[in-house]
């Protein structure tokens, strides 16, 4: 008879991953340090390491110790957004005259800071169809120091094989990163399949609330830590305390609420590949996407991001994000409630002329935990 594993598993360590009850009190939930400064023992003498909370915050460690432990790192750290995560990443690992490969279906955001900031700075991108693991390997060149992918991506939910993409860097000397941000811990970790750095949005799944925003990168690198965590405070931009608290406390709930997407999410995504309004759906969970295999292979769930194009092109898709009354018209995702957009004109406009322009006739859901039967009535209407 096997023994159980005495590891814990990821409820427990959503709840309970640095989270210690204080010491002082008891309290069973970490305090909120909101505090700046902090009195020291004699000249250079820290308690517990902390002088100021650009550094080091208490509530901020004990997030960054959970991070760590979700996605199986060595180190975590927490940032003002998530954007701020990725600019600290990149002014970190890369310098003037290094090349990146990113996604042809990034983030709008992330492209916007690698077209109009990094490169300013000298830094050079190609985009590659980061699912075929060969158009990843013809984009880098001698200079590639690092491969940027999203799986699933945003808006278009691509799936990128890990492990490939991960050997083919590894064998090109360059780092993979790994945006996690849709699928969250709970439904897959990078760091396992052989990514170097993951990153996060925590505004999204983590928090959960659509009450906060903030940042993250994870690495299983204990020495890139330690760079990171340099660039981190000399920079600036770190997740304050009361962030911090928030989306510690939206973790807790992270294994529930994602169950509940992905739910949601699968019947949304039958109801709409169904539907005459709608030309295609893109959702991993589908059969019918060309993910699908590797996305099960990779994911504990699909996760609840769903993607359609509406038959009769962009007017139609914008009146379509017009007409529903549960969806909630708005960026972002992540949150209990469920939020419909047109990435082509809000989310993804910084794209638009480029590589990474998405098609005019597609509507994004995030897909919240309401009652399935509402969110399936409202879509139907909306799309009469």
């Amino acid at each position: 008879m096997n023994e159980q594993s005495t590891e814990p598993h990821f409820e427990t360590i959503a709840i309970h991953a640095g989270q210690e009850p204080d010491p002082l009190t008891g309290a069973v939930v970490p305090p909120i340090y909101q505090v700046s400064t902090y009195k020291q023992d004699g000249v250079g003498g820290l308690r517990g390491g902390y002088e100021y909370s650009r550094s080091a915050n208490p509530t901020r460690t004990a997030l960054e110790e959970n991070l760590a432990a979700l996605e199986g790192g060595r180190r975590g750290l927490a940032f003002a957004s998530g954007l701020a995560a990725e600019d600290c990443l990149l002014r970190t690992v890369l310098a003037p005259g290094d090349h990146v490969v990113i996604p042809n279906d990034a983030y709008g955001g992330t492209f916007r800071l690698f077209a109009k900031v990094a490169s300013r700075w000298g830094v050079d991108f190609s985009v590659a169809d980061t699912s075929d693991v060969e158009a990843v390997r013809a984009a880098m060149t001698p200079r590639t120091k690092a491969v940027w992918v999203e799986t699933p991506s945003n808006p278009l939910l691509g799936i990128t094989d890990i492990p490939q993409v991960a050997a083919v860097a590894k064998e090109g000397g360059a780092l993979l990163v790994v945006d996690n941000t849709f699928a969250s811990p709970y439904l897959q970790q990078p760091l396992a399949l052989g990514a170097d750095v993951v990153v996060h949005s925590m505004t999204k799944y983590m928090g959960g609330h659509s009450d906060v925003v903030g940042g993250a990168l994870i690495t299983a690198d204990e020495a890139l830590g330690e760079e990171l965590a340099y660039h981190q405070n000399a920079m600036g931009a770190v997740a304050g305390p009361f962030d911090s608290w928030l989306v510690l406390r939206g973790i807790k709930t992270l294994a529930v609420r994602m169950d509940r997407h992905n739910e949601n999410a699968a019947r949304v995504a039958e109801m709409l590949a169904e539907h005459p309004a709608v030309s295609e759906v893109l959702y991993p969970g589908l059969a019918s996407h060309p993910g699908h295999e590797v996305a099960a292979k990779q994911m504990r769930g699909f996760g609840g991001m769903v993607s359609f194009r509406v038959a009769a092109g962009e007017e139609a898709a914008v009146e379509v994000c017009d007409r529903t009354k549960v969806f909630t018209l708005g960026e972002s995702l992540g949150g209990v409630e469920s939020l419909i957009e047109h990435p082509g004109r809000m989310t993804h406009a910084s794209a638009a002329g480029s590589p990474l322009e998405v098609p005019a006739d597609l509507v994004r859901l995030s897909v919240g935990i309401e009652n399935i039967d509402d969110l399936l009535a409202d879509l139907r209407q909306a799309l009469a």
